[in-house]
Order: structure tokens, then sequence, then C-alpha cells
């Protein structure tokens, strides 16, 4: 494209410099003529127009011939035809002929006239020496574009690959790809138009992962309730004694039940702590405040405490305190270690939760009144349980500590039964180097003494 521009452009340019050329040499030649017409007006003595025809000119190719005087004109070109028409329409008139043009200027003197004849070669023209420089010219132009279209489509090429790459990564599954914009403003704009689009893919990914985790979590408060209420029917053992075909066929029926709500809470589990680590890794740390979801899932577990007949209390969770873990992280770990108290202890057992802030770090404490944890360690580690369970609750709240710098540790409660401890790292003080197993046995003595209670907020660093 940029070589036929070039060529567009030097060819007019072409044929107007040999155009002006033309006429220079024409308009020369009419200089040289009028020499001699001149000294024809003055006088027809050959010897005087032979002097004005030496002094037009020192090369005898170019020095004007004149007709019609008796003055030798063997020296002339121009055919008998193009005298005549000079002659005839008493004008100069240009003729085209072999090696050049001819300038025939008629002159009137009297009964006669005379025709002057001055030959223009066509090295004066100016036609056939420049074409050679032009073309020289044009094809220098013409590699010039082809270089510089080259460049310009290995870049094009280069942005194009790229783009291809990252759409076959991001097909891939490779959420992270994103490309360099590059190349002609086209591209570039590709470029940035992917780069927005792969990072609203992300997004939304991110965002329908949190939208499935939410949503198992909002499943399984419901279904809590209802394990406990399938909990409350007859019993479901069809081995012992002599039952009708009707209350086989009803005890069969709570015993599915039972079993489906066991698969289900199962499934649950699982669907949460996956989602949830998926968010984590993609969304990265996130904050919350600890006495907010406290509040917020005692709401919940206050009411279905008060259809079991549970005693419950809350404290330490009036002022905000930070933790470093996303809120529903967090609600997720809370749901599960008290909802282990519902599912572990009889109805009418008491219960508590408790907020503080110390040593540099957020704890929560779960205690119950119920029979306790035989053997604490083996509850703690990943997928175990005594109760035939899947583990799974105490595993998402170990998670969740982790995730905070911090741990979950088991100990006796004040109450009587099982205390649980999530220990969080605080986001707004300095850790000190204590132990964080020592102040899980602070907190115990302090329960079991009587003692100084944590205090509900105080700073960390008074």
């Amino acid at each position: 494209m940029c070589a036929l521009v070039a060529l567009a452009f030097l060819v007019p340019l072409a044929l107007g410099l040999a155009d002006r050329a033309r006429e220079k040499a024409i308009a020369d030649a009419a200089r040289r003529s009028a020499l001699v017409t001149g000294a024809l007006a003055v006088s027809t003595d050959p010897a005087v127009v032979q002097r004005a025809v030496a002094a037009s000119g020192d090369d005898p190719v170019t020095r004007p011939v004149v007709h019609g005087l008796g003055v030798d004109g063997s020296a002339g070109r121009a055919d008998a035809g193009s005298l005549e028409r000079a002659r005839s329409e008493r004008r100069s008139v240009v003729v085209d002929v072999e090696g050049g043009v001819l300038r025939l200027d008629p002159v009137v003197l009297g009964d006669t006239t005379a025709v002057v004849e001055v030959f223009v070669p066509d090295s004066e023209l100016g036609g056939n020496s420049r074409w050679p420089l032009l073309l020289g010219v044009a094809a220098a132009l013409v590699g010039a574009a082809v270089l510089v279209v080259d460049r310009v489509a290995a870049r094009a090429v280069d942005s194009a690959r790229g783009l291809v790459r990252a759409a076959l990564a991001i097909g891939d599954g490779d959420q992270g790809v994103r490309v360099d914009p590059s190349g002609p403003r086209e591209l570039a704009e590709a470029g940035y138009a992917f780069n927005r689009m792969a990072d609203r893919l992300d997004a939304a990914r991110t965002d329908e992962r949190e939208l499935v985790a939410d949503l198992s979590h909002r499943l399984r408060t419901p279904l809590t309730v209802l394990r406990l209420d399938a909990e409350a029917l007859e019993s479901d053992d069809t081995s012992v004694g002599s039952f009708s075909e009707a209350e086989l066929d009803r005890r069969r029926g709570i015993r599915r039940i039972r079993q489906a709500i066991v698969t289900l809470e199962g499934e649950i589990d699982v669907l949460i702590k996956t989602t949830r680590k998926a968010v984590a890794h993609e969304a990265g740390p996130a904050m919350c405040d600890v006495s907010e979801v406290v509040r917020d899932r005692m709401v919940f577990w206050a009411a279905l405490a008060g259809d079991q007949n549970r005693p419950h209390r809350v404290s330490g969770a009036q002022l905000r305190i930070p933790a470093p873990v996303p809120r529903a992280e967090l609600a997720a770990a809370l749901d599960a270690v008290i909802g282990n108290v519902f599912r572990y202890t009889p109805q009418g057992t008491a219960f508590e939760v408790a907020v503080s802030r110390r040593d540099g770090y957020v704890a929560i404490r779960i205690d119950d009144a119920g029979p306790g944890i035989a053997n604490p360690d083996r509850a703690l580690r990943r997928g175990a349980s005594d109760q035939g369970s899947t583990g799974l609750g105490l595993d998402i709240a170990r998670r969740v500590a982790l995730q905070a710098n911090g741990s979950v540790s088991i100990d006796r409660a004040r109450l009587g039964g099982a205390s649980v401890v999530m220990l969080l790292a605080d986001p707004e003080a300095t850790p000190r180097q204590v132990s964080r197993f020592g102040l899980v046995g602070r907190m115990a003595r302090e329960q079991k003494t009587g003692g100084r209670k944590w205090p509900r907020q105080r700073p960390v660093d008074d």
C-alpha cells in the first residue's frame, strides 16, 4: 500500500518536472529565434542574417536556420509541410521530430515569408535524463515502505499471537493470565479489553464460589434444626420387639429420615470446606468484626436454644474486635462448634459464648455443661470424631484459626463440659512472644477457680 502511494506521488511529480524542462528549452529556442527575426526586420542581407545566426549560439546543432531568403537551409530539419503550415498560419509552430522538437517562427518580408527554424534536442528537454533518477527514488521509497510494513506486520502478528495464547489459557482454566497490550492501536485496545474481561471473569468466578459457600452455610443452619427435630422422634429400632406392619413402616421411615439428614450434613460440610478453601486462595486475606459475627449467629442459635430449654449466655461481644479472616469463614466455624454442642449434648444443657482480646490474640470460647470430650487430641485431628460423625466441625474451626495465625484447643469448661477456644491473631496489635497454650491454660484456670475474668475489651498495649 505504501509503495502504491509513493508511486502515485512520484509519477505526477516526474511528469511535471518534464513539462517544466520542455517549456524552458522551447523558451530558450524562442530567444535565439528572436535574434534572427530581429535582424531580418532590419535587413534581409544574407551576410547580416548569417552574423545574427552565428550570434545566437555556439552549438551548430541548435543554431537557427532561415528558410525562404536564399540562405543555405540544408541544415534544417523541417519538412515542406511544416514550413508551409507556419507560413500559412503566420504564427509560431512547435513540431516534434526525431531527436527533439522544432520551433518554427514565420517572418513576413513584403511579398515573401521567411521561416526561422530552431532545433531543441531531447537532452535539453530533460525528459529522458530525469526518469532514471526518479525511478531510483521510487525504488528506494518502495524498499523503505516494504521495511516499515514488515516491522508493523511483525508487531501486529506478535500481539495477535499473544492474545491467542492468553485466550487458550483462559479456556484451559488459567484465570490469572493477562496480556501486555502492544502493537497497532486496534490490537492494543483489544489487549486492554481482554485484560478487563479476564478480571471480570475472575471476579465472577470468585463471587460464584462465595455464593455457593454462603448458600451451603445457610442450608446447614436449618438442617441442624431438622436433625434435632428428627432426633426428638421415637426410636427407629426394629430389631427388638414385635411390631405391626404400620409400626414397622413408621420406624423405617424415621430411620431413613435420620440417615438422609446425616448424609446431607456430610455433603454440605464437604461443600463448605472445598468452596471456602478455593475462595480464600483466590480472594486473599480479609477482615471481619468478631463481635458482630457472634451477635449475628447467636440470633439463630438463641432461638433454637429456647426451643430446647437450653440456658445460654454471650459475653464480651459488645465492642468491635477485628480479626484477619473473612466474615463467612468465621461464621461457618462458629456454627460448626456451636452445632456440636446441640448435636452431642442433651436438650436443656447450658452453653456460653465469650469473646475476649489479650496478648495480641482474639479468643472465642464456647463452653457447655455437657459430658465433655473424652479424647481432645483425637477430636482435633483432621476428620476424626469420637461420636461417629465426620469430624469436620472442629476441623473447620481449626482451619479458620490457622488461617488467622491462631489455633484451636479443647479443655474442661467451668460449666463442667467441653471448652473449645479459638485463638485468632489480633491485626491491631503486635503479637508478644507468649505461648498460645499457656494463654488457654490461664483461661481454663480462671474458669475453674472463679478468679479474674477476661476483660471485655482492653487494648493489648495498656
